[in-house]
């Protein structure tokens, strides 16, 4: 069983292999006496142009090393999976979708895995919700249903992790290369960091401390090869506002390699379809005020969604902007977060004791046509591109890491391409990349996209209007780690597009480089647009807030990608 669209895939070596480590010049647990002299040399060049902190021991400030350019190879146009001129196999997928072992999920992991497989998707994520109960009983049951959707779609790649309760935060998903240890690796992980299970033991316990023991635990345990790799990105990160600007930092300077990013775009898109057709709540259920746990530096705005995405990610010149313009790679994502699908016919039976076992009993077919779900089946919706370097567990991990991700709400293009390369040449970096240059060269930014071409699931071929390019500059570790703004970051050109078919190239010259820089984009369908939060100036024309009640989701669709730098030497 598989997809319904042909792959030229090629497995990694055994599931246990393969660590997706930075390079050693960026990473922090390295010592400067255990570098060779040509990383030596790499890192010295990063910390004298600002971009590398004082100490690589402090985990602060790790720009991506520079890369070098990949040869074009076979483009696929079919499904998702794409080799264009980065190199790398573009693989689709979604690392947040819950199952009947969730208290508030319904689905077996293979109803997932079908409905992934049908909707284009190379990838998954099984994130059931973590505490006390899921790490006694559902991390244990929920494998063999892995283990044989494993065997069952082998075009389909399945990971099991869980959606862990961050201590004095908000959620994140969790997830390890499969292996021999997954299972009582992320047993041990859930029973001693997870929010809600140790709370359940010592509320005294559930401390900021307690999160950055949770990331260093999850990197011992790749260190000591229990597991091949593991990866943590924050979920919903505005959401509720818990997930302040010192923590995000914190995590990712606690371990780098494990820590990596948050989803620019919640699930639960279907949630502000208007009533009756559907719940007429508000997009990605994005409809929290501030508590006494939130960060009070936040404003209102941030607590509802902007185009389908969340806050941090959406604002030009916001939180996002001010991780990028310190020179950390924090990396954007978006998935289903599907518990219950919209306008489904089945239903969670009466029967079984999910208390007692941990999981619900299978769904049943049942009516009416339920409309007051707000999610959507893991690809339906939302995708998460990933740039790998072939078909396989430990890629994916590693493509994620790398930074070489894009993503898109109802297909609003097929395929994006983009390479950041001096001018003259041909050769370039792409997404997640850092670009090297001697001061005062020229540099260009090219952008290849396939438009979308076919239908989408909702069964109308979207147009992409306009495609934005964001720039910023590179200014160092900040003073205030609660800062969350970047005010040399803004949207410097727009290319109208106006298109649904075919494909569009687009260049934009950033000039000679004299200081260390990101770009990075993101597109629309032009349906719904505003000023950004930070004005005009910053970003004339960004998306829109999200209207309580009357948000269609297949009615503002946008695309981001993660940025690219630029260094001067």
């Amino acid at each position: 069983m598989g997809h319904g669209h042909p792959h030229h895939h090629h497995h990694d070596a055994p599931l246990g292999g393969g660590d997706g480590a930075l390079p050693a010049a960026l990473d922090g647990a390295v010592p400067d006496s255990e570098l060779s002299p040509a990383d030596l040399s790499r890192r010295g060049f990063l910390r004298g142009a600002g971009l590398l902190g004082a100490g690589a021991a402090a985990g602060a400030s790790l720009l991506p090393g520079a890369a070098h350019a990949h040869t074009a190879e076979d483009v696929d146009r079919h499904g998702n999976t794409r080799r264009h001129g980065s190199g790398y196999t573009w693989l689709a997928g979604d690392h947040h979708i819950h199952t009947q072992f969730s208290g508030d999920g319904m689905y077996r992991v293979s109803d997932h895995v079908r409905h992934a497989s049908a909707y284009g998707l190379d990838w998954m994520v099984i994130t059931d919700h973590g505490g006390p109960q899921h790490a006694k009983i559902g991390v244990d049951k929920v494998n063999p249903q892995i283990r044989a959707a494993r065997d069952a779609y082998r075009d389909m790649l399945v990971f099991q992790g869980l959606e862990w309760n961050i201590p004095m935060a908000e959620h994140g998903t969790v997830f390890v290369l499969p292996g021999a240890n997954e299972v009582p690796v992320l047993k041990e992980f859930e029973n001693s960091f997870d929010g809600t299970a140790v709370g359940a033991v010592d509320p005294s316990l559930v401390t900021e401390a307690l999160a950055i023991a949770g990331v260093r635990f999850l990197a011992r345990a790749v260190d000591q090869r229990l597991i091949g790799d593991a990866l943590f990105v924050a979920n919903h990160p505005a959401r509720r506002g818990l997930d302040s600007p010192h923590e995000l930092r914190d995590w990712r300077d606690a371990a780098p390699r494990i820590a990596v990013g948050f989803e620019a775009a919640p699930g639960h898109q279907a949630a502000g379809i208007p009533k009756p057709s559907g719940l007429g709540g508000s997009r990605g259920g994005y409809d929290k005020v501030p508590s006494s746990a939130s960060f009070p530096g936040y404003p209102l705005d941030s607590y509802r969604t902007y185009g389908g995405f969340d806050w941090m990610t959406s604002t030009v010149g916001g939180m996002w902007d001010s991780l990028l313009s310190e020179g950390r790679p924090w990396w954007i994502t978006a998935n289903s977060d599907s518990h219950v699908v919209y306008g489904e016919t089945a239903t969670r039976p009466a029967t079984g004791d999910f208390g007692n076992n941990g999981h619900h009993d299978d769904p049943v077919y049942g009516q009416p046509t339920l409309l007051t779900a707000d999610d959507f089946w893991p690809g339906y919706y939302t995708r998460t591109h990933v740039g790998a370097r072939g078909f396989g567990y430990a890629a994916v991990m590693e493509g994620i890491r790398a930074g070489r991700v894009w993503v898109d709400h109802g297909g609003l293009i097929s395929d994006l391409d983009v390479q950041l390369r001096q001018h003259g040449t041909r050769g370039g970096v792409t997404l997640g990349d850092t670009l090297v240059v001697h001061r005062g060269a020229r540099v260009e930014l090219v952008i290849r996209i396939e438009l979308a071409n076919t239908p989408n699931w909702a069964n109308f071929v979207p147009a992409l209007a306009r495609v934005d390019v964001i720039r910023g500059e590179v200014t160092g570790p900040v003073a205030d780690r609660d800062t969350f703004l970047a005010p040399k970051t803004k949207v410097v050109t727009s290319f109208a597009v106006g298109r649904s078919t075919g494909s569009v190239t687009l260049t934009y010259d950033l000039g000679p480089i004299e200081t260390a820089g990101y770009v990075r984009l993101r597109g629309t369908d032009g349906r719904r647009s505003a000023p950004g939060l930070l004005g005009a100036a910053v970003d004339p024309a960004g998306p829109a807030p999200d209207v309580a009640g009357d948000a269609d989701p297949w009615q503002d669709l946008w695309f981001y990608a993660n940025p690219i730098w630029v260094a001067p030497r």
